[in-house]
């Protein structure tokens, strides 16, 4: 197959959005639910003068904290990548014969000959044995790496656009109103986020789209029923 086939078809994979997308839907769909959530509760507990109050100040710090979350917890996986690669860093140094012998042993598992495989191992190793081991026997490739700075922008910014859309609902005249226009706009916004995610991801539409809006929809639920009881017991 020609060169620039190939580079055609490489163009088509979406594993280079792994690094932001899963905290962009992530946040989308946490600023959705979080947000509808909160406010229905206090809808249902009669408090109508804080909704728009609560709506606003749990967009603002949903925001905050899922984006220091996903820093955080990209960056402790950042940690983790770069011990391993002193780690074998220490191992090529301390012993290439055998890191050569273990690289060809993970190709002859995946199907090369014994005398392919150490050849190919041997070639890996005169080019850049580090970055050999860290791909074939760690997984670790440079478009996949997680990106704690892209990652947690995006979850604050998708958190934020997410939690505006229940938000809208507040403005409803009646507070009845405002429950269920909170409640109907979330889940078109569920619906929403779950198109958006699989076309980005390349998943399949219904499927993704069906897990956000299930999932969505129990969380206000339960809230909802919180916020009811709350308002029964006079807490």
């Amino acid at each position: 197959m020609p060169l620039t086939d190939v580079h055609q078809r490489n163009e088509h994979h979406l594993t280079h959005r792994s690094g932001w997308l899963r905290a962009a839907v992530l946040g989308a769909n946490d600023g959705l639910v979080s947000t509808a959530s909160l406010m229905i509760g206090v809808a249902t507990a009669r408090a109508d003068n804080f909704i728009i109050t609560a709506g606003l100040a749990g967009i603002a710090a949903g925001a905050m904290s899922m984006a220091v979350g996903e820093y955080v917890s990209v960056r402790s996986q950042n940690d983790i990548e770069d011990a391993d690669m002193r780690l074998e860093m220490e191992h090529l140094t301390v012993d290439p014969e055998g890191e050569l012998e273990e690289l060809a042993h993970i190709y002859e598992n995946r199907g090369l000959p014994k005398e392919l495989a150490l050849q190919v191992a041997k070639h890996m190793h005169d080019r850049d044995p580090l970055e050999a081991h860290l791909r074939d026997e760690l997984g670790q490739f440079e478009h996949t790496k997680a990106r704690p700075l892209q990652a947690a922008i995006a979850s604050a910014i998708s958190f934020t656009v997410g939690g505006f859309v229940p938000f809208l609902g507040a403005f409803a005249p009646t507070l009845g109103a405002k429950a269920w226009s909170i409640v109907v706009i979330t889940l078109f916004g569920l619906i929403g986020t779950g198109i958006i995610s699989a076309r980005t991801a390349g998943a399949p539409v219904l499927k993704t789209t069906t897990r956000i809006f299930i999932g969505g929809s129990i969380g206000m639920a339960i809230t909802a029923g919180i916020g009811h009881l709350v308002h029964i017991s006079g807490i």
